[in-house]
């Protein structure tokens, strides 16, 4: 099993040697794993990956090798029993009929009454309005519908309503090595690093010289080109995971394409909103993260700021201290996002849902605000808008 393992990595062009391969294959026979299905994934990719970009790659192999294996995760800790979220049934409402649901009328509402019905309620509820359950209109369970709750035992979203969410979620890693559908992605990403040449305003091409001089009986012909210096530096943030799963395809072109145009490139993973910390690995997004205050103080001031993301979020997870859907930060998005833009002047906001549809979103609208309206949709003539603005 684990010879085809390798093999189906190598397939995969995730580089690993043999000599990772017999480091693994020691470790099983030492017991580190402990027969536990998640330390082998931890232990096999530690051995076999040696750069994150090949992590995407490493998981969907993995996946398939070994199919029908479950990872054992640590649960979250809550009191509410398992049979109250056991999925019986699964409400769909009409557009007329959710139109008709009243949300309970804010954040600090809906916050007072979570708390009062998990103090209250004693056994499991399905189909109603009131409390934790199922395929109801409650603002809490999964399942239902309400135009403003906490999602809690749900294993994706189905209506994007949720202002919270009560579950521990898996999001994937970005794969930089992507076919690109289209080369113009990085046509558009090269007018950002074209700007960024200095020097003398000539300097000679060897191997183009050698050529000419070899092909001209040995007389020497001298090959001049314009002198490159690229300095150009991006600080690219993605946001992952929820409505931008519908996007991955073209974000993943737009990592490939900004991997080969940007020599200095460095990029962190967020959710919704900036907030006090990002990572670089989703797996391990809760335990392997860097401080946004570090990140802060890590990267000079002439860093050009790239964020990616639908901005399709409830408002509350950018005004609002606590208002973040996976937990509770004790300040707001906007506070965060003001100091990145302090930091990093020469920004822009990249959003691949199509323009037309921005104005619907209340969301959208509050980050164009603290964009100042540099909000660019991820197409072409977006993209040309969005580097002609890190040009200014």
């Amino acid at each position: 099993m684990f010879i085809n393992f390798f093999l189906e990595l190598r397939k995969a062009k995730v580089p690993a040697t043999l000599r990772e391969y017999l480091l693994l294959v020691e470790a099983m026979q030492k017991g580190v794993p402990n027969y536990r299905v998640e330390d082998f994934y931890y232990l096999s990719r530690s051995a076999l990956v040696k750069d994150e970009r090949n992590l995407d790659k490493f998981d969907r192999v993995f996946s398939q090798v070994f199919n029908g294996l479950e990872f054992v995760s640590d649960a979250i800790s809550a009191d509410i029993p398992d049979e109250w979220l056991r999925k019986l049934a699964e409400r769909t409402l009409s557009e007329e009929e959710k139109a008709m649901i009243e949300a309970l009328g804010g954040w600090d509402k809906l916050m007072e009454t979570l708390k009062k019905r998990l103090e209250e309620q004693k056994e499991r509820h399905q189909g109603g309005s009131k409390w934790i359950g199922t395929a109801g209109t409650s603002p809490f369970g999964a399942y239902g519908y309400n135009p403003e709750g906490v999602r809690i035992g749900q294993d994706k979203s189905r209506n994007r309503r949720a202002v919270k969410v009560w579950d521990k979620r898996e999001y994937k890693n970005l794969d930089d090595s992507v076919e690109l559908g289209t080369r113009n992605i990085k046509v558009a990403l090269r007018r950002l690093r074209k700007f960024a040449r200095d020097g003398a305003d000539l300097e000679l091409d060897i191997p183009d010289t050698i050529r000419s001089t070899a092909n001209n009986a040995g007389y020497l012909d001298l090959k001049l080109v314009p002198e490159r210096h690229n300095k150009v530096k991006v600080l690219l943030l993605f946001d992952i995971g929820g409505s931008m799963d519908d996007h991955i395809k073209v974000c993943e072109e737009l990592f490939s394409a900004a991997r080969t145009e940007f020599k200095h490139m460095e990029f962190f993973y967020f959710h919704n909103c900036v907030y006090e910390k990002l990572w670089k690995d989703n797996r391990r997004r809760h335990n392997e993260f860097q401080p946004t205050w570090e990140v802060l103080r890590k990267f000079q001031s002439d860093y050009k700021l790239i964020f990616v993301g639908d901005a399709t979020m409830s408002p509350y997870e950018i005004v609002q201290a606590g208002g973040s859907v996976e937990h509770w930060n004790e300040e707001s998005g906007a506070t965060w996002m003001q100091r990145l833009l302090d930091t990093w002047p020469k920004a822009a906001w990249l959003n691949p849902v199509p323009e037309k549809y921005w104005d619907f979103t209340p969301s959208v609208q509050v980050v164009r605000q603290l964009m100042k309206n540099r909000m660019f949709p991820l197409t072409l003539g977006g993209l040309e808008g969005a580097m002609k603005e890190l040009n200014r």
